[in-house]
Order: structure tokens, then C-alpha cells, then sequence
């Protein structure tokens, strides 16, 4: 079936997605992935609080698919830890893309990115996540990017559609429609242990720097960015005209 897929178009290959999909769950709709489209798959990861699911799931029904890490060099201790601890236990293959600037120089050009506003922010993005993960997608010749992204996890997602096309990059989530008790009972019927800094109060994870616990009354929204924004520009269009996402 590879040799159907790879003679699609972009948007063909995003009809496929959103027809199939529907229908199947999630264990279903990734190795349906694999077995149609192959080689030009790779997962990205955060190893945040919910991303075990999509590594689990990969780890179980395509193994064979990569796995990138996007290190910014900025993420918690804690995250450091239990990522080494997922991959051992689940024989992931991560290739780990960081910035081509190391965080100290990062911040000796330009200062505290996260501290300057939207401009600050976006630069921010397309230096540490933006474009290393264009990077990936170029170094291991894929064109379609899975994510554990999900319609609950904010308000900006709540319209996506199973796959998408931004820019040159086909992207699919496997886990869109999936509710919060199914992301809980998917941990305990699996034994997958949570990130350790879920039980501080953290509803979602990212960089230390722009990440805090859910305040009573808050949302997971209000804890990313100072509540000014929840995406980091890797579900963005980059605006870069040679950047495949």
C-alpha cells in the first residue's frame, strides 16, 4: 500500500486521514498509519505529562516509527528524567534535534526571549522547537508528523480534524477526540507512570520558564505563557518559506 500512498498528493493523503479515522481506534488508527504510509512517519515528543500515551501506543503497534525529541535545553529536570526512563522501558528509537543555539548563547544574544512579549516569544519558538523539528522531518525524509495533540487540551484546538496539512507536512493526531478520563484510565490500565510533576499541580508541560501549576480556578491554558497564549509555534505556520511546517 506504500506505493499508493507515496503517489498522492498532499491533499489526498489528508482526505485518507480524516475518512479513516473516524471509524477506528486509536491503537487502529496508528498502526493503519504505519502500514499505509511508512517510512515518511515520525512521532514528536514532548515527554510532558500526557505524552506517554502516543509512546506507548507507537511502542506497542509501530515500532518501527520514529521518534523526535525536541530538547530546548529549557525543560524541567523532571521531564530529563522520566523521558530516559520511557525510553528504556519502551525500546523507543528517539532522535533527540536540539537548538543550533545552546541556551547560554541563546541568551547572551538575545536575552530572555520568553521575557519580551509576543515578538520575544516567536523568535523563542522558531529558534528551539520551530526549527529543529523542520530539521528532523528533513534529516529522516518524512513528510507526515503525528502528535498526541487533543481537541480538550485547549480552546485553539477544539476545530482540528484528525489530519491536516501545514505547509509542506502532513499532520495526523491519533488521540484527537480522546477525553481526559480516557487519558487516565489508558495510564492505569497500562501501568505507565505519570511525569512526576503532574502530582504539583501541572496540567500541561513545557520549558520551566513558561510552564506553572494550575492555580484554583485555572486552566491549563492559564498556566502556559502567563495565560497569554498555549502553543509554542510548532502548531503554528512557521512563515519560514523554506520550512516544511
Amino acid at each position: 500500500m506504500n506505493s499508493i500512498a507515496n503517489a498522492m498528493t498532499p491533499q489526498s493523503d489528508v482526505d485518507l486521514v480524516n475518512e479513516a479515522f473516524p471509524s477506528m481506534k486509536a491503537a487502529e488508527r496508528v498502526a493503519w498509519l504505519h502500514e499505509t504510509f511508512g517510512s515518511r512517519l515520525v512521532l514528536s515528543s514532548s515527554f510532558g505529562l500526557q505524552a506517554a500515551i502516543m509512546l506507548h501506543l507507537i511502542s506497542k503497534h509501530a515500532p518501527q516509527i520514529p521518534v523526535v525529541w525536541l530538547d530546548t535545553g529549557y525543560l524541567f529536570p523532571e521531564t530529563y528524567r522520566y523521558a530516559e526512563k520511557l525510553i528504556e522501558s519502551l525500546g523507543l528509537d528517539v532522535h533527540v534535534y536540539q537548538p543550533k543555539l545552546s541556551a547560554a548563547r541563546q541568551e547572551a544574544l538575545y536575552g530572555k526571549l520568553w521575557e519580551k512579549g509576543e515578538e520575544g516569544n516567536t523568535k523563542y519558538g522558531l529558534i528551539n522547537k520551530v526549527e529543529p523539528m523542520n530539521r528532523a522531518l528533513l534529516d529522516l525524509g518524512a513528510d507526515i508528523w503525528i502528535s498526541g495533540l487533543r481537541r480538550s487540551h485547549s480552546s485553539t484546538r477544539a476545530d482540528r480534524t484528525f489530519g491536516e496539512q501545514q505547509k509542506k507536512t502532513l499532520k495526523v493526531y491519533p488521540i484527537l477526540d480522546w477525553a481526559d478520563a480516557q487519558v487516565s484510565a489508558y495510564f492505569y490500565e497500562n501501568a505507565i507512570p505519570p511525569h512526576p510533576l503532574e502530582s504539583q499541580g501541572y496540567q500541561t508541560m513545557g520549558d520551566w520558564h513558561s510552564t506553572s501549576p494550575v492555580e484554583e480556578g485555572g486552566t491549563a491554558e492559564s498556566s502556559r505563557f502567563g495565560g497569554e497564549k498555549y502553543e509554542c509555534g510548532l502548531h503554528l505556520d512557521s512563515g519560514a518559506a523554506d520550512f516544511q511546517i
